[in-house]
């Protein structure tokens, strides 16, 4: 036997080693190849980041963690939430904060280093350890500084695991209450509703959680295309460090209306936008789902006095977009807004104004005539006067096999159900209290073309935080967003997060054993 028959015995053996899904079965007597269905399998590892939360010294921020529990998941493992600025076994990582023109603008691959490699990895306690799926954890933490965040799952603690970070700011620039779900690290982001009009201050926070470096290009398009800028190119930042990027230091435009595109070069990054007004508080902004001919930007509040929608075409066409509301009685037409066209490459915002007038509604875009892939999010305003609070909705992928909302309070959370095309039935459950409670399901059907602010169940004797888990029956394809209200001094403090999917399973297909690939 020659050695590349060794060598294809051993990568085989390996293969099968590492996979440890693979079902080895003899071929079928006529030797023709049988296709067979992937099996549904709990993922066995999840990372989230959490942005920094606040440069205020009046901010108060929880973190509330929670694994539903997953059939087929294994009996073993563990989940921590851990500072992203804790260095790596060699030693490397960096923390810092990125203005654009000071140091924005990083030469590409050599990862900003203030330590030698010579020094001891840190061994800051956990912000939180999960003890058992099924039941949240909750954290907290207060001032401006709290770092980002990293958060690593395993075994029966990885599938589906959700974050939540929930901040309360008593006053100035942001003022209000502003929550982001903890996300994984990914390649591209799109978000549509950011803005460096002179009352506002958005930040793009850039999270590495990796041992290498990550290489980041910040491109921002407004009402007539592009904005010039060279500072937003090749950022980079360093390993298991966080990065909170200006916007308005990668160009001298103002604009009310912009879209930020991050598209990494290199590694992986997290990545969420902080949005912060003078007057009307603030929230962060949560990536658009991937770019697509129709959308669903769902949980629009009742009492919204204002809505912005924002959307952007990356491609070249422009779009053309039938613009409806799916209220609780059915689809209608935006007075004045029937349609939407956006030119290519151009950031288009409209006002709808109070445009919900009291009921529950989602905002469905469609093509009117060619589908041409759109990004697309809404800027809400609740409140009046001096008394007004944003918050952002990003057009988001369906509820697919699950989704998970991780902090919830018994008077303080609206959850809001959008079936767009078919009637749905969906299974909605309540976890244990993070400190008491027992867990409740309810079953609840959404007309089609119809948007259900829900009573969601609560624990039988709740007793601090709740999680929501969201699981679709049957129908058409589910919608969810849930918004948490806290009022403080009349100021109506609201954050508003979106549902999609939470990936807690991965097709893994079967193999076959073929042993006549080591005589080819």
């Amino acid at each position: 036997m020659n050695r590349t028959t060794i060598s294809l015995i051993a990568g085989t053996a390996a293969l099968a080693a590492i996979t440890g899904f693979a079902s080895l079965t003899a071929p079928g007597a006529s030797g023709a190849d049988t296709a067979k269905a992937a099996a549904e399998l709990p993922v066995e590892r999840t990372t989230l980041l959490c942005p920094q939360p606040s440069t205020s010294d009046l901010a108060d921020t929880s973190y509330t963690s929670f694994t539903p529990v997953t059939k087929g998941a294994g009996g073993d493992g563990t989940a921590q939430l851990r500072s992203a600025t804790e260095q790596s076994a060699d030693g490397t990582g960096d923390s810092g904060k990125t203005d654009g023109k000071k140091s924005g603008k990083k030469k590409a691959g050599k990862p900003k280093t203030d330590k030698p490699k010579t020094d001891k990895p840190k061994t800051d306690k956990p912000v939180l350890t999960p003890k058992e799926p099924g039941k949240p954890v909750t954290g907290d933490t207060s001032g401006s500084g709290t770092p980002a965040l990293v958060g690593t799952a395993e075994g029966r603690f990885a599938p589906g695991w959700a974050v939540q970070e929930t901040t309360e700011v008593a006053a100035g620039t942001g003022r209000g209450l502003q929550g982001v779900n903890c996300t994984a690290p990914d390649t591209e982001f799109w978000f549509p509703g950011a803005s460096t009009d002179a009352a506002r201050t958005d930040y793009v926070h850039l999270t590495n959680p990796d041992d290498s470096a990550a290489v980041v290009d910040i491109e921002l398009y407004g009402k007539d295309g592009a904005l010039k800028s060279t500072v937003g190119e090749g950022i980079t930042v360093a390993p298991h460090s966080s990065d909170p990027v200006l916007l308005s230091t990668l160009t001298d435009e103002k604009q009310t209306n912009l879209t930020v595109h991050v598209n990494v070069r290199s590694g992986r990054v997290g990545a969420a936008v902080q949005a912060l007004d003078d007057k009307v508080g603030g929230d962060w902004l949560a990536a658009s789902t991937d770019p697509a001919g129709s959308l669903v930007l769902p949980g629009i509040p009742k009492d919204a006095t204002s809505v912005r929608l924002i959307a952007f075409t990356p491609g070249d066409a422009d779009a053309d977009l039938k613009v409806r509301l799916a209220s609780p009685s059915g689809q209608i037409t935006p007075a004045g807004n029937e349609t939407l066209h956006v030119k290519a490459g151009m950031t288009n915002a409209v006002d709808l104004g109070p445009v919900t007038r009291g009921e529950a509604g989602s905002l469905v875009l469609t093509p009117t005539d060619k589908s041409v892939p759109v990004v697309a999010a809404l800027r809400v305003v609740r409140g009046k006067g001096d008394k007004q609070e944003t918050a952002f909705i990003p057009a988001t992928s369906p509820v697919g096999t699950r989704a998970t909302s991780a902090d919830n309070s018994g008077k303080g959370t609206t959850l809001s159900l959008a079936a767009p095309t078919r009637t749905a039935q969906v299974k909605v459950t309540a976890s244990a209290g993070s400190d008491g409670g027992t867990a409740v399901s309810k079953t609840y059907t959404i007309k089609a073309g119809t948007t259900q602010d829900i009573a969601a169940p609560v624990p039988s004797g709740l007793q601090g935080t709740y999680a929501l888990t969201v699981e679709p029956l049957s129908g058409g394809p589910v919608y969810a967003a849930r918004t948490l209200a806290a009022t403080e001094e009349g100021v109506p403090g609201f954050t508003v997060q979106t549902l999609p999917d939470d990936r807690g399973t991965v097709a893994v297909p079967e193999a076959d054993q073929d042993l006549s690939v080591l005589q080819k």
